[in-house]
């Protein structure tokens, strides 16, 4: 068996991917593959709100805060449409995005409460709870 070059394996933990998806139960056929142009983080992380450029038909993972820390408003010509299932980099941004199950919103990876009631409203079928 040949040597491993570290420097081409990516790894990174799965946080809270395991609980802040609680149950799936539909999603987007196929997945998409996001536009993240201009995302800014490494990871889009399981549980982060997907959004879809109208205008396009452009799948982009919700813009952050100039902090990085939550999430910043919904862009003109945009919609909200679930929440990316699994941790995934933004060098391979395949994401499935569930538009019908329950997400525990305390382990989302940023807070909702600023978009939460207009997400239900665009995806009622989405349901935020914890324990």
């Amino acid at each position: 068996m040949g040597a491993v070059d570290v420097g081409t394996i990516e790894s990174f933990g799965f946080g809270n991917d395991p609980i802040v998806i609680r149950k799936y139960i539909a999603g987007v056929k196929g997945g998409k593959v996001l536009d993240v142009s201009s995302f800014k983080g490494e990871y889009i992380r399981a549980g982060h709100v997907i959004i879809r450029d109208t205008a396009s038909d452009t799948y982009k993972p919700m813009p952050l805060n100039s902090g990085g820390d939550a999430y910043d408003s919904l862009p003109g010509s945009h919609e909200y449409v679930g929440v990316c299932v699994a941790t995934k980099s933004v060098k391979e941004p395949f994401v499935s995005i569930m538009h019908t199950g329950v997400v525990n919103d305390k382990a989302s990876p940023y807070p909702l409460d600023s978009i939460k009631a207009a997400l239900k409203a665009a995806v009622p079928t989405l349901v935020f709870e914890h324990d």
